[in-house]
């Protein structure tokens, strides 16, 4: 289905444009805006390019997926055009985080940019968490310890490589390796890479051009699941476990004030 239409709308509303100052920051007349948001004409290649640069969204993904849910113009950009949506919020506004189960982890890593993926991935309320858009990711291997294979990693959305703390670690997803969870040293300015280093000193460090990082994510937060059996590590027993902490957490915040 195309969305065009309806997304050009909806993103101009949201940027309180009307659509003659619309048409002037693009260029073209009052009556070409109208003609394609109402669906009554078919826009130029060259259009299309001209609104990807002004959104800073990717053609397909304003043709092809619906954004009319989203209710502020805050995509978060890396590079030039990926982008993560808005987080999406619960009936009373207060923050949801997806979760990445095991089994889905092999194709983040071709779904991450399809808002449709994201959207059907499991969520739950994590009220302590700090501000910013926030996700959690399963680990796998020893590689980490003694965060244990198994383990959940929430961890904060990082828009660019150039904010990575060195030292700290993150959830990266690599173009040839997919989801990692690593300790980051930043060596762009010298080797334009991020060195990558396992906490398990048998794994040798490695480094990444900075080119091939997706996506970067900071560590908030670890849940551990060992003493959970495989099959009742479901996505409500986890979510239970992440809500638990939130409680663990706020009671703690109590103690110590």
């Amino acid at each position: 289905m195309n969305y065009l239409a309806k997304n050009v709308k909806h993103i101009r509303s949201l940027k309180n444009l009307t659509q003659e100052q619309f048409g002037e920051d693009l260029h073209v007349s009052r009556s070409r805006i109208s003609s394609y948001e109402e669906n009554r004409a078919i826009p130029p290649v060259d259009f299309l390019v001209s609104l990807s640069d002004y959104f800073k969204i990717p053609i397909d993904i304003l043709i092809k997926n619906d954004l009319s849910r989203s209710q502020n113009d805050s995509f978060i950009e890396i590079g030039t055009h990926r982008v993560l949506f808005p987080i999406t919020v619960d009936g009373t506004n207060e923050d949801l985080i997806e979760i990445v189960p095991v089994e889905a982890s092999a194709g983040y890593l071709r779904g991450y940019a399809d808002p449709e993926y994201i959207e059907h991935l499991n969520k739950i309320k994590l009220p302590f968490l700090p501000t910013g858009t926030h996700r959690a990711f399963p680990i796998k291997g020893d590689s980490m310890l003694p965060v244990k294979s198994g383990s959940y990693i929430v961890a904060k959305f990082i828009e660019d490589a150039r904010y990575v703390k060195s030292g700290k670690t993150y959830i990266i997803l690599t173009l040839n390796d997919g989801i990692v969870y690593k300790r980051v040293y930043d060596h762009i300015e010298e080797h334009k890479t991020l060195l990558l280093v396992s906490d398990n000193k048998k794994y040798d460090p490695y480094h990444v051009p900075v080119d091939e990082v997706l996506e970067l994510w900071e560590f908030t937060c670890a849940i551990n699941t060992q003493e959970y059996d495989e099959h009742e590590l479901k996505i409500s027993s986890i979510a239970t476990m992440f809500n638990q902490l939130g409680i663990e957490l706020k009671s703690l915040e109590k103690l110590v004030s």
